[in-house]
């Protein structure tokens, strides 16, 4: 199993009490210390919102794409990611030429995450209308054809329903040979997944272990559909994590988070944000040997690429630092 981790952007108020103009300082040491030599992890991500979660807040939220480029200066081994880039942000022939730009920046270590969006409070703040679930899945899939377009070819063209781009350039192409890595995200069965069969070098999906069975298979019959082998997709999932020496010490971590929230936006938005941490799905949030047999059953599953977010990160490392320790060489 390989490892990734999300470095702490504000989005799920995991900055709250820095101050901004220390908040680069902190994501950046977060990201140098997953890029030192001898880290397990090989990927660092962050995710592509603008407004706070579970309530919209004036808390910091850190761009996604500005934190890419940041993070390709300042490292030098840790591949880039985002989890996921929502399509409907940005005109896809934009995207494709900034990410371009990045992964010459990085050295070539840039992965995409792209997926349909969901955050309606942003979109409509933003100004992008919130279309329903069929036209953002057709706006996915068009802009997945620009950006494989243009990263293959250094041009795209498209008349789309919902994008139309005439021989927009793409030059200097990425570094990587046959472009970016395209993660897919989601786990619509008739559309997404149908999508990630074509276009993807890695999905991202995720619910009980049971449900993550269940879409690798119908993830298997569209890749039979297509011709494509199955296995060359890698299948990736997130996970929350907050883990201790024992149940103690877990609960003690919890209330630390929960208490964070609760002080930023108040008890219900806290009691919101902790429940996906306390309910049956939550794999990575238990002692070593709880997330150890877990992760070991999502293994035996076809997991195979493991992203973990750690609420902790930005204020304690002790808990990143034991994952380090005694669960990655469980699994690696």
């Amino acid at each position: 199993m390989r490892f990734g981790m999300f470095v702490p952007q504000g989005w799920r108020h995991d900055l709250v009490g820095i101050e901004p103009a220390e908040q680069w300082r902190t994501m950046r040491s977060l990201a140098e210390y997953a890029d030192r030599e001898g880290s397990p992890w090989e990927s660092i991500w962050v995710y592509d919102h603008f407004h706070t979660v579970p309530v919209p807040s004036d808390e910091a939220t850190h761009e996604a794409w500005s934190l890419m480029a940041a993070f390709a200066a300042s490292t030098s081994r840790v591949r880039l990611g985002q989890m996921c880039t929502c399509m409907g942000y940005r005109n896809p022939a934009y995207l494709a030429k900034v990410a371009a730009t990045v992964d010459l920046v990085s050295g070539g270590r840039v992965e995409m995450g792209i997926g349909a969006g969901w955050y309606e409070h942003e979109w409509r703040a933003y100004g992008y209308g919130f279309p329903e679930v069929p036209e953002r899945l057709a706006m996915l899939r068009e802009g997945v054809e620009i950006m494989h377009q243009a990263w293959t070819t250094g041009r795209a063209s498209l008349e789309g329903e919902h994008y139309r781009v005439d021989g927009a350039i793409v030059q200097p192409q990425p570094l990587q040979a046959g472009g970016i890595p395209m993660w897919i995200a989601g786990g619509g069965e008739k559309v997404t997944l149908k999508i990630a069969a074509k276009y993807a070098s890695y999905t991202n999906f995720y619910g009980s272990p049971e449900e993550f069975s269940h879409k690798s298979e119908v993830l298997r019959g569209h890749c039979e559909r297509l011709g494509r082998r199955f296995e060359a997709i890698t299948r990736s999932a997130n996970f929350n994590t907050v883990i201790g020496v024992d149940e103690a010490d877990v609960e003690r971590r919890l209330d630390a988070v929960r208490a964070r929230i609760a002080g930023a936006s108040g008890e219900v938005a806290a009691e919101k944000f902790i429940a996906d941490f306390r309910s049956d799905e939550a794999i990575a949030v238990g002692s070593v040997e709880q997330v150890i047999e877990r992760l070991r059953d999502m293994k035996a599953r076809g997991l195979g690429y493991a992203i973990h977010y750690f609420p902790e990160a930005a204020y304690d490392r002790s808990g990143l630092e034991l994952f380090e320790r005694e669960v990655v060489p469980a699994l690696g």
